[in-house]
């Protein structure tokens, strides 16, 4: 009766189980996995927003299959922030990024195809292609000094059923941006080999440091078909709005095919509210205060961690330029499921183990950067007790 493709692994882990158990008896935790800008006391411009939303014009109807012209243009300035020209007509808006990817391994793969798809990294991408009948490959991300795409690897990763590579800049959680050098040898071999290339923006916008290395997108590539992706739910600290996009680059004739089909997916769903779509300058307008109070946020809690965090300790603060996570390796003296236990159980703080980011080799805890800076600094010294305690 049910498709294979929805037969996923339900069995609840020991994690979950756990966090369950310890909300039901009411215990005060301190989430250093929480990454809903919703939810971490930021100041939000509320009435701009709601004003925006509020508008008359919301309530007409008037479909257009790459969204409203008025977002569209308003969506073109942010990339030019970045330094980068691009046309309004070359923008289809999504109800988000998620939905973005859906459409985009809709035209780009067949059942039996595969994606390549960065590791580390956000573990979503199995459940968006396996959605659409196709599947994903790992390239590694390398750690020399930095975290860089390990170009050689991807190239012997790549198969026959390969039809399209995902670069996430910066990663998550891994906070590597795209470099220029790493673009040019993307872009030979996916030209060369007629993929595409998906990449995922969402965090463009917060760097911890500048770096004058790094592309500012993915559509600087000209000689392959690229796809850059953004929303309002990270550029704008807004996911309830539920407002995505994707911007089309590359050859003139690959990129006015792909946006000619993916008109047709966009017609076919049409899943973009009117309200966010006519708020859509007014809410990106009022985001930059949002995004401003983000990264103020995300340096200050990288700071704490890197300063809270001595060489002595055992553990290692990785390296990251930006986004919203943060990675601590800490000593293999048991499981990352453990150390999450433990920390959960004992000093009633939440992290994520790495293996939920397919990091490959124990032990790796991931933070998110946007809690109250308080309860971080206070997460991170549970954190280095709970070391001691293990070490004495």
């Amino acid at each position: 009766m049910f498709s294979r493709r929805t037969s996923w692994d339900r069995a609840t882990n020991r994690l979950a189980e756990r966090l369950e158990q310890a909300r039901r008896d009411g215990v005060e935790l301190l989430d250093l996995a929480e990454t809903n800008p919703t939810k971490v006391g930021l100041s939000t411009p509320d009435r701009e927003i709601l004003e925006a939303l509020a508008h008359p014009d919301a309530l007409e109807y008037d479909p257009d299959p790459r969204g409203r012209l008025a977002a569209r243009q308003a969506i073109v300035k942010v990339y030019e922030a970045r330094g980068v020209a691009v046309r309004p007509e070359d923008i289809l808006l999504t109800a988000s990024t998620s939905e973005a990817y859906g459409w985009l391994f809709k035209l780009l793969g067949d059942r039996g195809e595969e994606v390549l798809v960065p590791r580390p990294s956000y573990p979503l991408f199995q459940y968006l292609s396996g959605l659409e009948g196709i599947e994903t490959a790992g390239y590694p991300l390398s750690l020399q000094g930095s975290w860089h795409i390990d170009l050689d690897a991807l190239r012997e990763s790549a198969t026959e059923q390969t039809c399209a590579i995902v670069v996430v800049s910066p990663n998550n959680p891994t906070g590597n941006y795209l470099k220029r050098d790493e673009l040019q040898g993307l872009e030979a071999f996916a030209a060369g080999r007629g993929l595409a290339i998906v990449g995922d923006e969402v965090f463009a916008e917060y760097p911890l440091r500048e770096d004058v290395s790094r592309a500012a997108s993915i559509l600087e590539a000209s000689a392959a078909l690229t796809f850059s992706l953004g929303g309002l739910s990270k550029l704008a600290g807004l996911p309830q709005m539920k407002l995505g996009w994707m911007v089309l680059g590359g050859p003139e004739a690959l990129r006015d095919e792909a946006l000619q089909r993916l008109e047709i997916v966009a017609d076919t769903y049409l899943s973009v509210g009117s309200p966010v779509q006519r708020a859509a300058p007014a809410l990106l307008q009022a985001g930059a205060s949002i995004r401003r109070a983000i990264q103020q946020r995300i340096a200050a809690n990288f700071e704490t961690l890197q300063a809270g965090v001595p060489e002595s300790s055992g553990c290692r603060v990785l390296p990251c330029e930006g986004g919203w996570s943060a990675v601590l390796r800490v000593p293999a003296v048991m499981s990352e499921e453990e150390w999450v236990l433990s920390l959960l159980d004992q000093e009633h703080v939440l992290v994520h183990p790495g293996y939920f980011f397919d990091f490959q080799s124990p032990a790796y805890l991931v933070l998110s950067l946007l809690p109250r800076e308080a309860d971080f600094r206070e997460g991170i010294d549970r954190i280095l007790g709970r070391l001691v305690k293990h070490a004495s």
